[in-house]
């Protein structure tokens, strides 16, 4: 940093400093400008003449309110312009100490607004210059006149221009330093939005297998000292079970990667098009399940297709857990209109003995049920979940045929 950068910044930090030069300034400007007659024979001449002590003394006086002029700017106008009108009155030949009322000005209009400039910019220009041209042995039309009049104006004008410019650049950074804010708060708020998808997928995910597999591991126990046969066949479905979890949960891990790691699994996410094999997975579990599709082979997006299985997936797990042994479960898949309907029934016990089905989270459970809602509603669809009339469950979930809302995972 050089010099003259760090006496800079040191006046910036020191504003009363910086502002005690420029009285200092002002007052060596006007101290020197009363030694010169601009009506010379010869035209403008350097100490043709001798400013008395009252003059002194006003300029004194009027350069040291100036180091004021960031505290008080009116007050120290006031004051500027005050001996001003003193000198005007009574000095012959006149020195120039209306240019502290100048400077004093200027700071009023880059200090307030412009109404405020205006009003007393333009009460200064008057008082100056009336006096200026009706007192004092010169004519009204004197160039000096003239002059008070110029600066004046001059000054409050400049003033003003310098306040809009800060505000002009106050305002860009405020701007930007708000887009800032926006951009790292969109930050925060996609990176939660992941995070509840992870969480969704992850919670369908375990909650489906495990569910399998511990069934399967309690036939297996059950039958493994009578029907070794049948045990072999429910440990190879835990065998199964598993080895599908694994494979999800490696793909739902796999998002989490860095760009450097080794590439993720790239099979597609599970869909409709599945639906076969996951209801054969439950039946295989002792889950009866029936399967009726009348949605005429409709492609739906990739986020609303996900959604149905998972939504299925989840209560066909619930029906599993809950509903008991002897529980049935229905699936229907029906396109009306720009809409596909999935809705999951089972005839298992209501709600008081079923627990884990509750419509409303409960504590400890609950999570499948309000994913279920998160995620149908993510896509712009509705879910509901509640008990049927005379027993069982029902989940039913309403989906849009073409996308109206991103994914949470997709870029925006």
């Amino acid at each position: 940093m050089s010099t003259l950068e760090r006496t800079r910044d040191w006046l910036r930090a020191h504003p009363l400093a910086l502002d005690a030069a420029l009285a200092a300034g002002v007052l060596v400007s006007m101290v020197a400008g009363s030694f010169v007659d601009p009506h010379g024979a010869d035209g403008t001449a350097w100490g043709a003449r001798t400013p008395d002590a009252l003059s002194l003394g006003l300029m004194v006086l009027g350069s040291a309110a100036l180091v004021f002029r960031r505290r008080a700017p009116m007050k120290v106008l006031a004051a500027t312009v005050a001996v001003s009108l003193v000198e005007l009155v009574t000095a012959d030949p006149r020195t120039p100490v209306a240019m502290s009322a100048v400077v004093a000005l200027y700071t009023v209009a880059s200090a307030t607004d412009r109404p405020t400039t205006w009003r007393v910019g333009l009460a200064t220009m008057t008082v100056l210059t009336a006096v200026a041209m009706l007192a004092g042995p010169l004519p009204w039309y004197a160039q000096e006149n003239l002059g008070v009049f110029a600066w004046t104006g001059m000054a409050a004008a400049a003033g003003d221009a310098v306040r809009s410019r800060r505000a002009f650049v106050h305002a860009i950074r405020e701007r930007a330093e708000r887009a800032e804010r926006t951009r790292e708060e969109e930050a925060r708020r996609r990176v939660a939005e992941e995070r509840l998808r992870i969480a969704r997928d992850l919670h369908d995910v375990v909650a489906h297998h495990i569910a399998l597999v511990n069934v399967q591991a309690g036939v297996a126990a059950h039958v493994m000292d009578k029907r070794p046969d049948q045990a072999k066949e429910a440990l190879a479905h835990v065998r199964e079970a598993s080895r599908s979890a694994l494979n999800e949960l490696r793909a739902t891990v796999g998002l989490l990667r860095q760009s450097g790691d080794p590439a993720a699994p790239t099979e597609p996410a599970p869909g409709l098009a599945r639906l076969d094999e996951l209801a054969d997975t439950f039946r295989n579990a002792g889950l009866p399940v029936e399967v009726a599709r009348s949605d005429h082979g409709t492609a739906l997006p990739a986020a609303a297709d996900l959604a149905a299985y998972r939504v299925i997936q989840e209560a066909l797990t619930n029906v599993q857990k809950h509903a008991g042994p002897e529980a049935k479960a229905e699936v229907s898949v029906v396109r009306v209109g720009p809409m596909v309907e999935v809705t999951v029934l089972d005839n298992g016990p209501g709600p008081d003995n079923n627990p884990g089905q509750d419509s409303a989270p409960q504590k400890g459970g609950g999570h499948g049920l309000l994913g279920m809602r998160e995620r149908v509603t993510a896509i712009g669809g509705s879910c509901t979940a509640g008990p049927r009339y005379g027993g069982g469950f029902r989940v039913h979930a309403i989906l849009p045929v073409k996308s109206h809302a991103p994914a949470l995972g997709d870029p925006v």
